[in-house]
């Protein structure tokens, strides 16, 4: 039986997310899968490379610094998260990934971004380090109007939560039968239609399938909340999620709040420790 961990995004909110899989890595909690989405995908790699604090450690260390994420990066480069510096530099040369240790992990590790051009989500498994590696979280990661679009391996690419948000259904059907899916939204959320759809009309108009897809994307985020919960119900899958609202929103440039909602997550995993051992037959 295959278990694995699936990762929801939420840009900084995903600061809970790094919180509970620091505290799994610590307590050599390991499974046979990850699957994340946008920063999921971003935070959760760390869990394979086994990094404790790296995600909230270079976060806060340039929570303030306008090489990445400003509006000065947005205004520049058309990427409020800076490509070249926040996914490449920090990387290789700041706060280093450990690609070798990631790659000799034989967890596997997926990730999700959006097709541009069709809405459809696409689903990849990061079989390689480095360049192809960040890039991809990049595509993964990259907001509408937020972020210019990624092209690699002949697609063109936004960030996967605008397709598939929290993915059990498709990992899943790779035959990972035990969960345990992270959100970084409290349960009994409930996601509402987007604001502003006229101008996500008109910016992205090249793509009107990616407008369909953000047009509908509430519908399919409450729908997989069903999912899951049923799925939890059934003893399925295991939930991990806030008991309240983060004090912390997709974007910001507060340390406090990111050390604070990384905090939270620890000590969630840190409470439900044994259940998740028990879950994932870990004992």
């Amino acid at each position: 039986m295959k278990t694995g961990l699936v990762l929801e995004g939420g840009a900084l909110r995903g600061m809970f997310t790094a919180g509970v899989l620091d505290v799994l890595t610590e307590q050599g909690i390991s499974v046979d899968g990850v699957i994340g989405v946008s920063a999921g995908a971003c935070f959760g790699c760390n869990y394979k490379s086994g990094q404790v604090g790296r995600a909230v450690r270079y976060n806060t260390k340039f929570a303030r610094d306008r090489r990445y994420c400003s509006l000065w990066s947005w205004l520049t480069t058309g990427n409020l998260f800076n490509a070249k510096f926040a996914y490449h530099t920090v990387a290789e040369e700041i706060d280093v990934f450990d690609n070798a240790a990631f790659l000799a992990n034989p967890m596997e590790y997926h990730l999700v971004a959006t097709d541009v051009l069709t809405g459809r989500p696409v689903y990849q498994q990061m079989t390689k380090g480095g360049a192809w590696l960040y890039e991809w979280l990049r595509a993964s990661s990259s907001m509408p109007i937020a972020s210019t679009v990624v092209e690699i391996d002949g697609y063109k690419l936004l960030d996967g939560g605008i397709s598939d948000s929290i993915p059990l259904r498709y990992f899943e059907s790779l035959g990972y039968e035990r969960n345990v899916v992270i959100l970084t939204q409290p349960l009994g959320f409930k996601k509402e239609p987007m604001r502003g759809m006229w101008l996500m009309k008109l910016l992205l108009r090249k793509y009107p399938n990616l407008v369909e897809a953000l047009k509908n994307r509430w519908k399919m985020y409450n729908d997989e909340l069903d999912y899951i919960s049923q799925q939890a119900k059934n003893g399925r899958c295991l939930i991990i999620a806030p008991d309240a609202p983060l004090p912390i929103g997709r974007i910001s440039h507060d340390a406090e709040k990111m050390w604070a909602t990384h905090e939270m997550g620890r000590k969630m995993a840190e409470v439900r420790l044994e259940e998740i051992r028990q879950f994932l037959q870990q004992e």
